[in-house]
């Protein structure tokens, strides 16, 4: 007795007809197929994963954090402007040319970045001068919300230091110094991150010039970060702070993120600028690697 057939024809499907019997056991097999393949998939990113992990801990670490925000048109720049700084223009597509890739616009100190010393002082490095074992240190994070939650324009002060050492000890030296300020919570918000009064003078926390000199004297600080627009304080209309450590060969981070998601110390920062010959500053993307 022939066998009776499936037809695909009603579902719009073209694949020929199969017998009954046939089709029941070929899609056993289909299934049992894809059962392996999945498994395998899954036995491989486990490995991977684990391979990933051990590597780290190899490396003596177990997590790494990224404490950079993304570039985009809304993203909060120093100076106001009707239009957004960043400009990102396709010029490939995949469907036309069988890639992607963009021309981009926008300015070095923008985002999440990295000010040169040169920045402010003329003859001192660029950004690509920057020596490479500057870029790898320990990370001591300054935790002044409570601060900067009362007031706007504060100040991070030699006596924040010093709490922060009575708890974790003496900042090692050649660390990269980030202030937490919680400011980070209103990234999404141009107007107020920015917090322009009336007259349009900015209000947000940064350090003080006292706390920048100890950094810079007695704990030999190689960097200073903020997770504001800038390491002066808002309302500050000649960047001492800029000048100060700058003019010590110190480089700085602006727009740091994620704070929350490392120690206040133990971590190593690895700070990874674009190369830009002769530049002032650059995006930037922040690692924490953490014990």
């Amino acid at each position: 007795m022939e066998n009776q057939c499936i037809s695909f024809e009603k579902s719009g499907l073209s694949e020929p007809r199969l017998p009954i019997r046939g089709g029941r056991k070929a899609l056993k097999l289909m299934k049992v197929k894809t059962f392996v393949v999945a498994s395998m998939l899954a036995l491989a990113i486990f490995l991977f994963a684990q391979h990933h992990t051990t590597s780290l801990r190899t490396a003596g670490f177990t997590r790494v954090a990224d404490l950079t925000h993304e570039l985009g048109p809304d993203t909060p720049n120093y100076e106001p402007t009707t239009k957004p700084v960043f400009q990102a223009k396709d010029i490939a597509t995949v469907d036309k040319a069988g890639y992607f890739a963009r021309e981009i616009t926008l300015p070095e100190h923008f985002g999440t970045h990295i000010d040169a010393p040169a920045h402010f002082v003329q003859g001192l490095w660029t950004v690509d001068q920057i020596p490479v074992e500057r870029l790898v240190a320990p990370l001591v994070v300054l935790d002044v919300r409570k601060g900067a939650s009362q007031n706007p324009d504060y100040q991070l002060s030699v006596d924040d230091i010093a709490t922060w050492e009575k708890m974790n000890g003496q900042i090692p030296q050649g660390a990269v110094v980030i202030a937490r300020t919680g400011w980070e919570s209103r990234w999404n918000s141009v107007k107020d991150y920015r917090n322009p009064d009336g007259n349009g003078v900015l209000h947000f926390p940064g350090y003080s010039e006292e706390a920048a000199r100890f950094l810079v004297q007695g704990r030999n600080a190689i960097a200073v970060g903020i997770d504001t627009l800038s390491i002066d304080y808002g309302p500050s209309k000649d960047y001492p702070v800029h000048k100060y450590t700058l003019s010590h060969s110190l480089y700085q981070l602006e727009n740091v993120a994620n704070l929350a998601s490392v120690p206040e110390s133990g971590a190593t920062v690895v700070v990874a600028p674009m190369k830009l010959e002769g530049g002032s500053g650059s995006p930037v993307r922040i690692l924490a690697l953490i014990k």
